[in-house]
């Protein structure tokens, strides 16, 4: 990158990191700092929660994944509108009502300690390690797009996080946000109009190319359980996800919790739901037009440039450099394809449109096929090399086309996006274990200020646990699917557990508890097993569906043990 583009970036973080710890030092008690006082109006929560939500990965891998696999994606979005019309008509009054801290309050509340604790404990274990993972995604491509050691990329974006959280808690990272969704969405409309300004074709036929090569495949009406992304896994699978997200996972419960009033907060989820969908459609359009623009200029034929440049001068580079000139050969021939398509289309000859097509779709096989086997030879130049690279496409394209300063604005884009989520990870580790662990069960009279101390504490503890664990992690399949099969296996347990204490009102504590370990066992074990065979029963399951099946698990279980048990909560 030129100077420029490094002043830019880190002009752009110092920058906000700065008017995060100005605006908010010297909270003086712990409702100041876990809930910046009550003084958020709906637009701040909104924005706030999308922030929240939209993690580096949300940036890296959602062009990636349209990249490769077009717009369907955005199906695991469609139950999020209707998620955030429940939660603000049973979840938010309920809080509010409660004056709680954190989500997990209501459970003691309703059942007993053991089941708050449970519930507490569950969230800490998979926010910790998600937490991690939004820190770690967007560092590996990061230090191999700018050349930088992994672990001190890890640090760098660990300790600017931990200075702004620590320093100012809650109303920090909500003012923060702000700033950085002006920058994320401010970035990536503007990469956006580069790539359609720098296709060779006008705007129409590159949506022309783009749904012939079935890149525009927005909505599947088709019920496949094993597939992750289609229009009932989104409306269903997902939805049960996005109320255990927003309604009962503390990252997202301390962003509403800080609204002047119910309505202000629920005019913030509401904002979310309406929004939210737009803003993912915009980014997987994105990866779409650099897929078509991909068509027209020679792509790498391995998006991550580290791994194809340690080939060279290997004992595998003669193999590497005949495979390059194959896949550059097959480019030739599809792009010729795609301009008799194109002629095809303008004439309105429905025969020649649909050779053309297969002939791209097979020059397509045969190029990834080339791909297939470059990365064995990654593999065998180096075994612990990573052969997924659709994480790297947005970047590689960002660096090689994009003039100066646009890339210094794109890197800060994804340094922005891993603070605001990892900044509000680490707020909600932190306020969880202060409210529902220690100060419940280990210092029950201390004072304000010293519960204020202990959650500055403890989220800094989080904030080294969140990147020792990056910096020991390792590539999932896909970023953004690795943080939504995380949660898929807590959410579904922890929503079971709200949803009993909202509206089963004759189950009581010990029944839900024993249910909840249950059901979360039962998913371990599917997924574990998934893709294989479980008691001789094959399985196959989009890991969307997780959180429903977890959540009707807790729900009827409890129905089914409490008559046994028969207990009555304590008081």
């Amino acid at each position: 990158m030129s100077n420029i583009d490094w002043i830019i970036l880190f002009g752009t973080l110092i920058s906000i990191v700065s008017y995060g710890v100005y605006k908010t030092y010297g909270a003086k008690d712990m409702e100041s700092y876990l809930k910046g006082n009550s003084d958020m109006n709906w637009w701040t929560i909104g924005l706030s929660i999308m922030a929240t939500q939209a993690s580096a990965i949300t940036f890296l891998s959602t062009p990636g994944q349209a990249f490769e696999d077009g717009m369907r994606f955005i199906q695991f979005y469609f139950g999020l509108p209707v998620a955030m019309i429940i939660l603000s008509v049973t979840f938010i009054p309920l809080y509010y009502r409660l004056k709680v801290y954190t989500a997990y309050e209501f459970l003691e509340n309703r059942f007993n300690l053991k089941t708050r604790t449970l519930a507490a404990l569950l969230f800490l274990i998979q926010r910790g390690l998600a937490a991690g993972i939004t820190i770690y995604a967007p560092s590996i491509i990061l230090s191999t797009l700018l050349g930088w050691n992994l672990t001190w990329t890890n640090i760098l974006i660990g300790v600017l996080v931990i200075i702004y959280t620590v320093s100012g808690g809650t109303k920090a990272v909500s003012i923060t946000q702000k700033q950085q969704m002006a920058v994320m969405m401010g970035g990536m409309i503007l990469a956006g109009g580069f790539v359609i300004y720098l296709l060779p074709i006008k705007f129409t036929e590159a949506l022309h190319v783009a749904g012939k090569m079935e890149k525009l495949n927005i909505v599947n009406f088709e019920f496949d359980l094993s597939d992750r992304y289609n229009f009932w896994s989104g409306l269903t699978g997902a939805l049960f996800l996005f109320l255990s997200y927003f309604g009962t996972d503390q990252s997202q419960v301390q962003r509403y919790l800080t609204g002047k009033s119910l309505a202000e907060s629920r005019m913030g989820l509401i904002m979310n739901g309406f929004l939210k969908v737009p803003m993912q459609f915009i980014i997987l359009f994105i990866g779409v037009m650099v897929f078509v623009f991909y068509q027209f200029y020679q792509p790498p034929i391995f998006f991550n440039k580290v791994q194809t440049e340690n080939i060279i001068g290997s004992p595998y580079q003669e193999d590497f450099l005949l495979l390059q000139d194959a896949y550059d050969q097959k480019f030739v021939e599809k792009n010729q394809d795609i301009m008799a398509m194109l002629e095809a289309v303008k004439a309105k000859d429905e025969n020649s449109i649909r050779t053309y097509q297969q002939s791209i779709q097979q020059s397509s096989l045969e190029q990834e096929e080339i791909r297939t086997e470059v990365k064995s030879l990654i593999l065998k130049n180096n075994p612990a090399a990573e052969t997924r690279d659709t994480d790297y496409v947005f970047m590689r394209f960002v660096m090689d086309y994009l003039p100066t300063g646009v890339i210094g604005l794109l890197f800060a884009v994804i340094f922005s996006a891993a603070m605001s989520s990892t900044a509000s990870e680490l707020n909600a580790l932190g306020s969880t274990t202060t409210v529902d662990v220690y100060k419940r069960s280990i210092k029950q009279e201390e004072s304000s200020v010293h519960y204020m101390l202990s959650s500055k504490w403890f989220t800094a503890i989080w904030g080294v646990f969140a990147i020792i664990f990056a910096t020991y992690a390792s590539l999932f399949e896909n970023l953004i699917q690795a943080v939504n099969l995380l949660g898929s296996l807590f959410y579904g347990t922890i929503l079971g557990i709200f949803l009993v204490g909202f509206y089963m009102k004759w189950v009581k504590g010990n029944a839900v508890f024993i249910a909840a370990l249950l059901s979360e066992a039962c998913i371990l074990i599917i997924h574990w097993h998934n893709g294989g065979e479980l008691f001789g029963v094959a399985i196959d399951i989009g890991f969307l569906w997780y959180n429903a099946i977890g959540c009707l698990l807790v729900m009827g279980l409890s129905a089914l043990l409490q008559p046994i048990i028969g207990q009555t909560t304590p008081k």
